[in-house]
């Protein structure tokens, strides 16, 4: 599970992803709701942006000052076609380092693919990259123990982690944030999304 692999793999997508995502609903009405617990409408990051911009044009038509990240070069490069006023960072979350604090940071479907060992300190760096209440929504596997996944998805192979529901509130709590909104949104498959603010 490393994830120079994985943007190998969404490179090979990255076109498909645009054509299917890009007025795709799925996620929407999550973010929208993430939204409206935010106090300041600043600068907002979109982790594993992808190609399509969807969450890019949600966080612009709500004023914030919108940035994409992702690992992979295909879809960056797709992205910045379709914003070429928004700044996109084509980087490994692992390693990058955040320049400026954020009103709101959404993860949805794209920290799951990193290593278990990565997930604590992605998450720290997430929740320390929000400005005072700013607003967190990421998604993970639920459940109660930290567990890994493999499946495939148009063609590609990816793998998947989770700490578990527990072990993330745990997290986010020892990084000053607070659990505004957890729900299992495509039950009863293990998928959860979560929204926390920074108190």
């Amino acid at each position: 599970m490393e994830p120079n692999d994985t943007a190998t793999r969404y490179d090979q997508i990255a076109r498909w992803w645009q054509t299917e995502h890009q007025d795709s609903p799925y996620g929407i009405a999550q973010l929208e709701r993430a939204i409206k617990f935010t106090s300041l409408r600043h600068s907002a990051l979109d982790v594993g942006c992808g190609s399509s911009g969807r969450f890019i044009n949600i966080l612009s038509k709500h004023e914030f000052q919108a940035e994409g990240l992702d690992i992979s070069r295909e879809m960056i490069n797709l992205a910045k076609q379709l914003h070429p006023e928004v700044t996109f960072y084509m980087e490994d979350i692992c390693c990058w380092i955040p320049p400026k604090l954020y009103s709101l940071i959404s993860a949805w479907d794209s920290t799951f693919h990193l290593p278990l060992n990565a997930q604590e300190p992605v998450m720290k760096k997430l929740c320390d990259a929000l400005e005072p209440d700013g607003v967190l929504l990421f998604t993970c596997g639920g459940g109660h123990k930290n567990s890994e996944i493999s499946g495939a998805f148009q063609g590609q192979h990816f793998e998947y982690s989770t700490l578990g529901v527990d072990a993330f509130l745990r997290i986010l709590t020892s990084n000053h944030c607070t659990c505004r909104h957890l729900e299992y949104d495509q039950y009863p498959e293990n998928h959860v999304y979560i929204i926390a603010q920074k108190t």
